[in-house]
């Protein structure tokens, strides 16, 4: 049992203020209690926010090189503890144990990398005719991450504004805290000066609220639901600050008619499910010609078939439970949704995985020719459950790929790059991949429409956390 009843404020972990209260930590595979949260208060914010204002003046006055300094001492200890991490995450929302030592810990250090460097490249000065122009930090941010890539998430964020030269509170999810204690542990010991970095837990609409509309916070970036990120934006309108928001998605991954089917169906299934679906650029809407329809329809089911749910501490489980009971409630409605709908199932369906008794496990679930307005193709379902659309040409495809509220990516595989190039152009997303290209952390990352705005990553992601002076004469 671990017991988290402490924040991380001013550069000592302090006791919450009087007020708080406190939530249950859950292993989602097992349903089993392994620790205890405090929740904190508007009294707690109060308390980080003026911790961060007073440490900014001396913290954002500091050279490049004193930032490179103290970011580099951080990736080291990141990597020193990289296994810890990874059990963390994987006793806090399921996921298995593979996938967290591949890809959900390693990505956080991947991340601070790509600050790093980003810092390194950054022009915090320039002449522009007879201007000077001065890129300086903005202040105290506000940063509100996830449950379901928490450690890569967390670093996009902390070490972008760190990087800037900005001070930070943070408020980790409160469903996935222990790999956030983890980092804010050491954080401490790669000795950044005390109100640099604050952490602490809470609610959103408690302390995500009062971090969102406090007059000290300058920026606020949150990484969740488009339901949170109005929220969010609506609290902070009232003090001007700027608002970075990372939302939700709803994928088209666009199979066109001289792709290698085979491929591309296997590899956009198992993108669709890995992580249990969890992933917020998730390819969930997969788009194929409708004369391929029926081939890639049994080439789906298949793959989903093979896929092995359940204890995420097994290596050959390649799916593990879902981060919540909420979430698996929410699954669950809505894989029943598209059932009433009159939509063909032909892999998974409602109910855990046979032989499987308790946690949060979902069937990986595939339902065949759907229609692009049917509720399991416009909602953001964020579980292991995919929509097959066909269409009829490729302009067909483009619109069908168009027709969502989202706009977080975006896929096309096409055995002509010209082609699947000249596609993507035409696609409303934020990030587009082609055959199955890995994203690059250098890159800008953002949506379109209801994704959210701003962007992270890269010197785009640094220059988020910047307010540019001009100085002419």
């Amino acid at each position: 049992m671990q017991n988290l009843n402490t924040f991380y404020i001013d550069g000592v972990w302090q006791l919450p203020a009087p007020g708080a209260s406190s939530a249950e930590i859950v292993n989602p595979a097992t349903e089993e209690v392994i620790g205890t949260l405090a929740l904190g208060t508007e009294a707690d914010v109060k308390r980080a926010v003026t911790a961060a204002r007073a440490a900014f003046p001396a913290w954002s006055a500091t050279s490049r090189d004193e930032r490179l300094g103290l970011l580099g001492r951080l990736a080291e200890l990141y990597a020193s503890r990289m296994d810890d991490i990874a059990t963390a995450i994987h006793q806090e929302i399921g996921a298995p144990l593979w996938l967290c030592r591949s890809r959900q810990a390693p990505l956080g250090l991947r991340v601070l990398e790509s600050a790093i460097a980003a810092l390194k490249e950054m022009e915090f000065t320039r002449n522009l005719g007879n201007t000077e122009v001065v890129s300086e930090p903005i202040g105290v941010a506000a940063l509100i991450t996830p449950w379901n890539w928490p450690a890569g998430t967390l670093m996009g964020k902390v070490a972008y504004a760190l990087a800037a030269g900005c001070t930070v509170v943070l408020k980790p999810s409160e469903v996935a805290p222990l790999d956030a204690r983890l980092i804010a542990e050491i954080v401490h010991e790669a000795g950044f000066p005390p109100g640099v970095f604050n952490m602490m837990y809470g609610l959103g609409p408690v302390v995500g609220a009062a971090l969102s509309r406090h007059p000290d916070v300058d920026v606020i970036s949150l990484t969740g639901s488009t339901r949170a990120g109005t929220e969010v934006a609506a609290a902070a309108a009232s003090t001007v600050k700027r608002v970075l928001l990372e939302l939700g998605g709803k994928s088209p991954n666009v199979i066109l008619d001289d792709a290698d089917l085979a491929v591309a169906v296997r590899e956009g299934v198992i993108a669709c499910m890995l992580n249990s679906g969890q992933t917020c650029v998730a390819p969930t809407r997969m788009l194929v010609p409708r004369h391929l329809h029926e081939e890639a329809t049994r080439i789906a089911a298949q793959v989903a078939g093979g896929l092995k749910v359940g204890d995420p501490s097994q290596d050959e489980n390649k799916i593990g439970a879902l981060a919540s009971r909420a979430q698996f409630e929410k699954v669950q409605c809505m894989i029943a949704v598209g059932i009433e709908d009159g939509t063909t199932v032909v892999a998974g369906g409602p109910g855990r995985p046979e032989g499987v008794k308790k946690g949060y496990f979902v069937r990986p679930t595939i339902f065949a020719n759907v229609s692009n307005d049917s509720p399991i193709a416009r909602e953001e379902i964020f579980g292991p459950v995919l929509a097959i659309i066909p269409y009829d040409s490729e302009d067909d495809a483009v619109a069908i790929a168009n027709d969502t509220d989202y706009g977080l990516a975006a896929y096309v595989w096409s055995g002509d790059a010209a082609r699947a190039r000249r596609v993507a152009g035409r696609l409303r997303a934020g990030s587009v991949r082609i055959n199955g290209a890995s994203p690059d952390n250098a890159a800008p990352f953002g949506g379109y429409k209801r994704s959210g705005n701003g962007r992270e990553l890269g010197i785009y992601g640094l220059a988020e956390y910047l307010e540019h002076k001009s100085i002419a004469g």
